[in-house]
């Protein structure tokens, strides 16, 4: 796991701030360690004034959902870019000695 930012460091002081355990607030920010995502659950928690702890876990494991479909949208747009390069110019050159 990648270590946390600055911006999930200020989500692990938010939560404990609010009166949740610091286990949970440390798997929370642990999961939730890019400035996206941080970002995500503080606007979220800021429309609250207290939630109860499961809410905060279910918006922490939808956040990381959304995440990874970002995530896989973006190599499936890259594959489909390399595919498009290969129709647009071949998979190599015979006589400039190219590969496949």
């Amino acid at each position: 796991m990648k270590p946390r930012t600055e911006l999930s460091m200020q989500l692990y002081h938010m939560l404990v701030e609010r009166g949740y355990h610091e286990e949970l607030c440390d798997l929370i920010t642990k999961n939730l360690n890019t400035d996206f995502t941080a970002a995500r659950m503080i606007g979220y928690l800021c429309q609250y004034s207290h939630l109860p702890e499961e809410e905060v876990v279910d918006e922490m494991l939808a956040i990381l959902s959304d995440r990874n479909a970002i995530i896989r949208k973006k190599e499936t747009e890259e594959a489909q870019a390399a595919i498009n390069e290969m129709y647009e110019w071949g998979l190599g050159d015979e006589d400039d000695g190219g590969t496949i």
